[in-house]
């Protein structure tokens, strides 16, 4: 029975469980590593991320036989550029937007309260309970607004403190950028052959699935979003470069991110005419069978095949566990971790015919 797989497999297995439980009783010693990840857990996985955005730059300009040193330093120009960009022409039209829609959500709120009154005197005889449930809705709702708002900026506060630890980012990113092909060859080197190749194609596989998730999905929510914000102009729509941007955050979210990003402009498009509703869907929909049909397939391709259903169960556990970090990491961390396991079960029905 001790050869058996399945009963090796169990015992692997038990062992893991009692690894965890020891490891839970001595916590204690753990505490200044776990504090050490997570000082530099932010400006890693920035870093991580702008490399794999960047990477294809350094490689097109080392191709042009540019040094690479040379090269990473025109790509951190470029980056500085962008970044100068965004903060001088599109940050303060985005923040006047935005304070201009704080300062008309107390109209809307009167607004819609003068619409349900109309309703429940003049039109349709609404239930007792329907009445009391409006009326307490548009009582709080003001409530409401504000803590949203509160969070909103406390949301922000937050990010700034963040922001404040993003010094090290432009650090890591350049030795990622000058170094990132040594390590899989510094891992590889403490195996035999065999063994190196094996994990040689299971780091392959892990960046190219990283690489078409961030790649990608960065790119599609950049596509979606200038898509929506030229569709707003032409709608006339208020406030139209805040609700793109916003809307070009919530796409970086799998399939949940655009009817996430559709609610806002949905409601500003109501408050303005009862067919601006009509015509915002229009637009999301166009921008949105455009990204499906165009953009995302050429981008991203078929590489993490992840089904539609998978992803929203896994970030709704993972929004539940870690919240909205949760949701932005839950797809791209499960893609790695179904890599490994496809890999592993590869390697594993390959040995079992080489031996059968």
């Amino acid at each position: 029975m001790i050869e058996k797989k399945w009963f090796q497999g169990l015992i692997a297995l038990i062992l893991v469980f009692i690894l965890i439980l020891l490891m839970s009783k001595v916590s204690f010693v753990f505490d200044p590593v776990l504090k050490y990840i997570s000082a530099i857990a932010v400006p890693f996985i920035g870093a991580g991320i702008l490399y794999y955005l960047t990477k294809p730059v350094m490689h097109f300009f080392m191709r042009l036989k540019i040094h690479k040193i040379i090269s990473i330093l025109i790509v951190f120009l470029l980056l500085t550029s962008i970044g100068a960009l965004f903060i001088l022409y599109i940050f303060p039209i985005a923040e006047n937007q935005f304070n201009n829609l704080m300062k008309n959500i107390p109209k809307m709120v009167d607004a819609t309260q003068s619409l349900i009154n109309s309703i429940q005197t003049d039109q349709i005889k609404i239930p007792e309970q329907v009445n009391d449930t409006i009326d307490d809705v548009m009582a709080n709702i003001q409530s409401h607004i504000e803590n949203v708002v509160s969070y909103t900026f406390s949301f922000i506060g937050q990010i700034i403190s963040l922001v404040m630890s993003l010094v090290l980012i432009p650090f890591f990113l350049f030795f990622m950028l000058k170094d990132g092909e040594k390590i899989v060859p510094f891992i590889t080197q403490f195996f035999d052959k065999k063994k190196a190749n094996n994990i040689r194609s299971l780091l392959g596989k892990i960046d190219e699935a990283l690489t078409a998730f961030i790649q990608g999905q960065l790119i599609v929510s950049f596509c979606v979003g200038v898509l929506l914000f030229i569709g707003y102009i032409i709608l006339r729509l208020d406030y139209s470069l805040t609700l793109a941007l916003f809307a070009m955050v919530m796409n970086v979210i799998p399939f949940l991110g655009p009817f996430i990003a559709v609610i806002p402009a949905l409601i500003v498009g109501a408050f303005q005419s009862p067919m601006m509703i009509v015509y915002v869907a229009i637009v999301t929909l166009i921008a949105q069978q455009f990204e499906s049909n165009f953009i995302s397939p050429n981008v991203m391709g078929r590489v993490l095949s992840l089904h539609p259903l998978t992803v929203i169960t896994v970030i709704l556990a993972a929004g539940s566990i870690a919240g909205f970090l949760g949701i932005l990491f839950a797809v791209p961390f499960y893609a790695v971790v179904k890599t490994i396991v496809s890999h592993f079960y590869q390697t594993y029905k390959s040995e079992q015919k080489a031996t059968s």
